[in-house]
């Protein structure tokens, strides 16, 4: 989809994401338990987030199946979920906070700017699905179920891997904060 009318704020989330997770890393104070506990968490929203990568077909397909008929922003919730796990395994409350109000200040009007465009791109069709399917939040059953399948060539296509590989790195500095850096 294009930035055309996103703000410079929501064209810079990647780098910004990348600024946010090296001050997580230099200011997290993680424990084996916070640990523990927010990878499960992450990992939880990383499965979200390959669930959806191999259900979307951008801009080709509207986007039904799979995630999608219970949130209409799938990758979002996986990455919410991912950076609410890796918060918690920080053990820093202050950056939980940062967390919530740059995904909040970034996204929700990512996700407006895109319903705009899915709009224009599949007109009644998105309508009417955004209609039944919440906008983040999912609700189970929210739409009909669909005959297509998950996609793992589309699942590596997008490159949804290296959001594992980046997890598992993420993870071993905060282990190795947690058994040798107290």
């Amino acid at each position: 989809m294009s930035r055309i009318n996103a703000t410079p704020i929501q064209r810079f989330r990647v780098p910004l994401g990348f600024l946010f997770a090296a001050i997580f890393l230099i200011f997290a104070r993680p424990e084996l338990p916070t640990l523990a506990i927010g990878g499960a968490i992450a990992v939880l929203g990383l499965l979200i987030r390959a669930w959806a990568s191999g259900h979307i077909r951008k801009n080709q397909t509207l986007a039904v199946s799979g995630p999608y008929a219970y949130t209409r922003n799938p990758l979002y919730l996986g990455s919410f979920i991912l950076g609410v796990g890796f918060t918690i395994a920080a053990g820093v409350w202050w950056l939980a906070l940062l967390f919530v109000i740059l995904f909040l200040g970034i996204y929700l009007p990512v996700m407006r700017v895109e319903a705009e465009e899915l709009t224009q791109i599949f007109g009644a069709d998105y309508e009417k699905y955004a209609e039944r399917v919440p906008l983040f939040f999912p609700r189970p059953a929210a739409n009909k179920k669909s005959e297509t399948n998950f996609d793992f060539a589309l699942y590596l296509r997008y490159r949804e891997y290296q959001a594992a590989l980046g997890l598992i790195f993420a993870w071993a500095v905060l282990l190795v904060k947690a058994m040798f850096l107290k």
